[in-house]
């Protein structure tokens, strides 16, 4: 790879990055920046034009629609990188151990994985709802638990691989062992990996719990989620289909931002 294109690549990904962390920056100061209280409502205002009170104009329930989308960031962007944190971090623990250990565990695991990655993430996720019940806890919940088992056992692969490396097999002799070995040693080698299929993943999550939402077993009313504003809206599609459009190239942006990012990332690998 030459200079010229690294050097392109690198300028693509940091104009991602940047454009993301200003969308991150906009949520968390969403109170702040929120002309209007996003929750609301006041009928006789409802289908307001975009104007410059009301950017975005108002919905059907007369509640400011730029304010919605503003504070709606920490409920898709929000949760999407709680997830995938969470569920690198146990996935990180779990398969370092596992790989460490090997034997009967390594057995197990493997056996316990491969039931649980038979079905699709979608249909375990859908199970896993259709018994913890639709809240945003609960797609939290259901999301982590599938991208941990996933992940777990990439990672478990990757460190498995570095096991006859030199420097681990020095730092064994030392006396590094557990998780000093892998704090030290398993989670710098393998960071990069990690840092790619987080970044790959995390667009994947955005629209699932986007489409939990839309379908009602996610963030339920009023809670302005992008995936919520959009099932909203689906109603008053013919007469304002802003309502449905806003949340959606909101969504789009994110994961496309997110696809070019890791794109980025995986090239410079």
């Amino acid at each position: 790879m030459n200079l010229v294109r690294i050097k392109n690549i690198h300028i693509k990904g940091l104009f991602c990055l940047s454009l993301l962390v200003i969308i991150g920056l906009l949520g968390l100061f969403a109170p702040i920046l929120m002309p209007h209280d996003p929750l609301a409502v006041d009928i006789s205002k409802k289908f307001l034009a975009p104007s410059w009170d009301y950017p975005f104009g108002t919905d059907h329930l007369g509640r400011c629609v730029f304010s919605r989308l503003l504070l709606g960031i920490r409920y898709s962007l929000g949760s999407a990188l709680v997830i995938q944190l969470v569920a690198i971090v146990l996935a990180v623990l779990l398969g370092a151990f596992v790989a460490l250990k090997r034997g009967l565990i390594d057995v197990l695991f493997i056996r316990i994985c491969d039931i649980l990655l038979a079905f699709p993430t979608l249909v375990l996720a859908f199970g896993l709802l259709g018994v913890l019940g639709p809240s945003l806890k609960n797609v939290l919940i259901a999301l982590i638990f599938t991208q941990l088992i996933y992940y777990s056992r990439i990672i478990r692969s990757l460190c498995i691989g570095m096991n006859e490396k030199d420097f681990i097999q020095a730092a064994r002799i030392t006396g590094t062992t557990g998780i000093n070995l892998i704090i030290r040693h398993y989670i710098p080698n393998i960071l990069p990996a990690i840092v790619t299929i987080v970044a790959l993943d995390i667009g994947k999550v955005i629209l699932e719990i986007a489409g939990f939402s839309f379908i009602g077993l996610g963030v339920q009313a009023p809670i302005p989620e992008w995936g919520m504003m959009v099932n909203e809206g689906k109603q008053y599609i013919r007469q304002h289909p802003e309502l449905m459009l806003y949340p959606g190239l909101a969504i789009v942006l994110v994961v496309l931002l997110f696809n070019h990012l890791a794109n980025s990332l995986k090239k410079l690998d």
